[in-house]
């Protein structure tokens, strides 16, 4: 199981708090641990880290969601913001994503009017399908993709902001009575990064950056099924000036088995027999997403029963054991026969050992649902 805490623990919130609540609470614990007003202190930077990567989680609508369901499992091979845990983030992706949570000034502004220069851009995530068959989803798989991204491109060189000067913010100066105030706000011509570009390659944009197509391999873990999203760090488009490298977002989608359905960790399969069969009893070969299996099928089986083959579904992302497969017999009825064979079951239909009788222990087809599900 992960050592890492709980997103909503961290916080100091509940699954129900909104994401005003939830910013709010971020907020506070931010000022509490941050770096100018706990200088040299470890522990408080571990904080402030960890606290990031929980408010990067719980602020975006769909990674809470994927989170609420499948914990820290869900947010991919590599975790949360940073992956890892806090240990994994750095102080350039935390005022990248969130400098602005106080306003105008940053994060910096907030105590004492300190300024921490230039930042460093993010680039923009990536986003791309992946279809996975059962036994992909049961085992886990590598797979590669082919992806067009953006990379900076060999020979490109920079030069200081003429409007900014290489501070990336912008400094205007408005007179109130109680004096003079400054506002720092983002540089309009080089967003904060405090350069712009100056030679730049053939085929590439005006930030530097051409796009390229490039073959990344791929690593889904077992129990991935259609949904989930999963994350590969620095695999999105890069950011011009050396910036940080956005992400590659998979989101995994399920090619449809022959004969076998999922529902949840769960599979199920029709297992159909044939009247003799279930009368006399048979051995049956079946399919399971490793392979074939032989079951029995008792005399006297009843069109309906339900049989159970314990960790025979997907695994639980989360490390919680297997799902079973459910094997749900229906007794099949011929639609044509012989005229020697109408006799012999017109011959049968006033036969006692015919007549359905059902026992008072003789489940119904709801009932026996209601156990499968529980």
């Amino acid at each position: 199981m992960s050592s890492k805490r709980d997103y909503y623990e961290i916080l100091g919130v509940d699954k129900s708090s909104t994401p005003e609540q939830i910013k709010k609470a971020y907020r506070k614990l931010a000022i509490k641990y941050h770096p100018d007003k706990n200088p040299d202190d470890k522990e408080a930077e571990e904080k402030f880290k960890e606290a990031a990567e929980a408010y990067e989680v719980l602020s975006d609508e769909q990674k809470r969601a994927r989170y609420d369901q499948y914990g820290h499992a869900g947010m991919g091979a590599n975790g949360g913001f940073g992956g890892g845990g806090a240990g994994g983030m750095n102080m350039e992706d935390i005022f990248s994503h969130f400098g602005d949570i106080f306003g105008g000034g940053g994060f910096g502004g907030g105590f004492g009017g300190q300024s921490r220069g230039p930042r460093r851009m993010k680039g923009s995530d990536l986003r791309i399908r992946v279809k996975l068959n059962l036994e992909e989803m049961v085992n886990g798989c590598e797979k590669k993709v082919k992806v067009k991204r953006f990379k900076q491109a060999e020979g490109v060189t920079s030069k200081t902001c003429p409007t900014c000067g290489g501070s990336g913010q912008q400094v205007r100066v408005t007179n109130t009575f109680l004096g003079q105030m400054q506002t720092a706000t983002t540089c309009s011509t080089c967003q904060g990064v405090g350069k712009v570009a100056d030679k730049i390659p053939s085929g590439a944009n005006n930030q530097g950056l051409i796009k390229v197509d490039e073959t990344i391999d791929l690593k889904i873990p077992a129990g991935a099924r259609e949904g989930i999203q999963l994350q590969v760090r620095g695999k999105g488009n890069d950011a011009p000036f050396d910036g940080i490298p956005g992400d590659l977002l998979v989101l995994i989608e399920e090619e449809e088995h022959d004969t076998l359905k999922r529902d949840g960790n769960n599979l199920h399969y029709d297992l159909y027999v044939s009247i003799p069969d279930a009368v006399l009893g048979a051995s049956k070969e079946i399919p399971t997403v490793n392979g074939k299996v032989k079951i029995k099928v008792d005399k006297g089986t009843q069109s309906g029963k339900v049989l159970r083959l314990k960790g025979q579904g997907l695994p639980d992302l989360n490390g919680y054991g297997k799902g079973d497969l459910f094997v749900h017999v229906n007794i099949w009825t011929p639609t044509h026969l012989s005229k020697d064979q109408e006799a012999y079951f017109e011959k049968m239909r006033d036969d006692e050992n015919f007549s359905p009788e059902p026992s008072k222990n003789e489940k119904s087809f709801f009932e026996r649902v209601k156990d499968m599900f529980q």
